[in-house]
């Protein structure tokens, strides 16, 4: 079945068709634009989508969504940004698909990936979510217009650094099932607390229909605060986590350097299964997973044979064996985002790998965006953690480094660069056969563009 079609759009975003055409797929980036996509000239403030329009058709769009005169097949509107917001909503309505909303401070991509693997086992082909980390107030509705309607679930990632966002977004998704992952001092520069962030993340269960389902951390601190308002939107209350009182908790762990092996407890049922992805963090997130899908109504035991199957989230802890010296080297790609508790998180998962031979541990950390006041105090906050996991040296990317760097001092090698390419070519000197390198900083900092290279054996400057 086709996505979309020009008179579908034209209802949908109450625009005007030109010329009769199918979409397979939508886009707004022109870069992305595959044959059969509806490419959408989006405005924003640094660019206008409508000056990529020929290189969009270049690349086989089959139909425009635009608000200028074009000579192409097209549906016009009054404004695109509106009418990509209409049309994500109604895809919405046009499904009956069981919708999983997720987000939380740490963990939300990752928690997406593995309902979206999970589910996909229980209903192939039949499972829709968002790629890669769109979650915005553009990643978001074009992610619902790409929804096909014979969808059994969708699921979508949720993101937000200001009071009211989610409370926008959780409008147009409408979730079932709404899972807050964790609470952390994530864009701590646009809140006084962690108590707003809380409350910020508490806005997704607004758009709850009555009786939906509300999944939170139990152990987080904010915990109740998250389940008062849960509750306030009518909300079931299903709590995940490690201590007595969760709903769905762990009652054994075995934490290994490369996966862990749980035994949880789901209501009345019980699950043995092994997790992909090494970390304490990724058995809190394998908790909320195994909630949701027992509320989306899917089989447990076929979500615990897809947990033990990821293991390679680019980004977001996958390994990778790279040419080091006379040999190979671990490297752990933690490179998309950071924050003071996915930090420290990594850094535990770096202490159980235990190198080879004569390898070291070592660490490119980039700055953690978005702290505001407490920045200085929150990298400096890194130095026990390093010291803990053994790391041996540590390459420090970004001005924001500056503390943690003289909180480090002489205790291990330090090298603090400007950038992404000066960090490169450190690591190139720095890196030999049987080490295990610890990659992990905010995404503006570009350190995965050094993972690029060390997988490519690209490492000169």
């Amino acid at each position: 079945m086709r996505l979309w079609t020009s008179a579908a759009i034209a209802e949908a975003c109450h625009g005007a068709a030109a010329g009769d055409f199918t979409a397979d797929g939508v886009t707004f980036d022109s870069r992305e634009v595959v044959a059969g996509d509806l490419f959408i000239a989006l405005k924003g403030e640094a660019t206008d989508g409508h000056r990529f329009i020929g290189k969009a058709l270049e690349r086989g769009a089959a139909g425009l969504l635009v608000s200028e005169a074009v000579d192409a097949a097209h549906v016009r509107v009054t404004d695109t940004m509106a009418a990509l917001n209409t049309l994500g909503a109604a895809s919405r309505e046009r499904s009956s698909a069981t919708r999983i909303g997720v987000t939380g401070s740490v963990g939300k991509t990752g928690v997406k990936e593995a309902l979206k693997a999970a589910l996909s086992r229980f209903a192939p082909d039949a499972v829709h979510a968002s790629v890669k980390s769109y979650n915005n107030h553009t990643g978001v509705p074009l992610s619902l217009a790409r929804m096909p309607a014979s969808s059994r679930f969708g699921v979508f990632e949720m993101g937000m650094n200001h009071s009211g966002e989610l409370a926008e977004l959780t409008q147009l998704v409408r979730p079932h099932i709404a899972i807050v992952t964790w609470v952390a001092s994530a864009h701590r520069e646009f809140f006084a607390t962690e108590t707003d962030i809380a409350m910020a993340k508490a806005e997704i269960f607004a758009g709850l229909p009555k009786g939906g389902t509300a999944i939170i951390p139990h152990d987080n601190p904010h915990a109740d605060l998250l389940a008062r308002a849960a509750a306030d939107a009518g909300a079931k209350v299903v709590r995940f986590g490690l201590n007595d009182g969760a709903d769905v908790h762990a009652e054994k762990v075995a934490l290994h350097p490369d996966c862990s092996c749980v035994t949880a407890r789901i209501g009345k049922e019980t699950l043995t299964f092994k997790i992909g992805m090494a970390g304490q963090h990724w058995v809190n997130n394998a908790l909320a997973v195994l909630a949701g899908v027992q509320a989306a109504g899917a089989d447990l035991a076929l979500a615990g044979l897809a947990l033990a199957e990821l293991n390679d989230l680019p980004g977001r802890g996958r390994r990778l064996r790279v040419a080091a010296g006379a040999g190979q080297a671990i490297v752990i790609d933690e490179a998309y985002n950071a924050n003071p508790a996915s930090m420290a998180a990594s850094f535990a998962v770096l202490k159980a790998v235990t190198p080879a031979r004569h390898g070291r541990r070592l660490a490119l950390l980039g700055s953690m965006k978005e702290l505001g006041a407490l920045s200085d105090e929150f990298h400096a906050g890194l130095a026990p953690h390093i010291c803990e996991a053994g790391v041996a040296a540590a390459v420090l990317v970004g001005a924001e480094m500056k503390p943690l760097a003289a909180a480090l001092g002489r205790s291990i090698d330090v090298r603090h660069v400007a950038d992404a390419d000066a960090a490169r070519a450190e690591i190139a000197r720095l890196i030999a056969a049987d080490d295990v390198l610890l990659v992990k900083g905010s995404n503006s900092i570009g350190l995965a563009r050094v993972i690029e290279a060390l997988a490519s054996g690209d490492m000169m400057p």
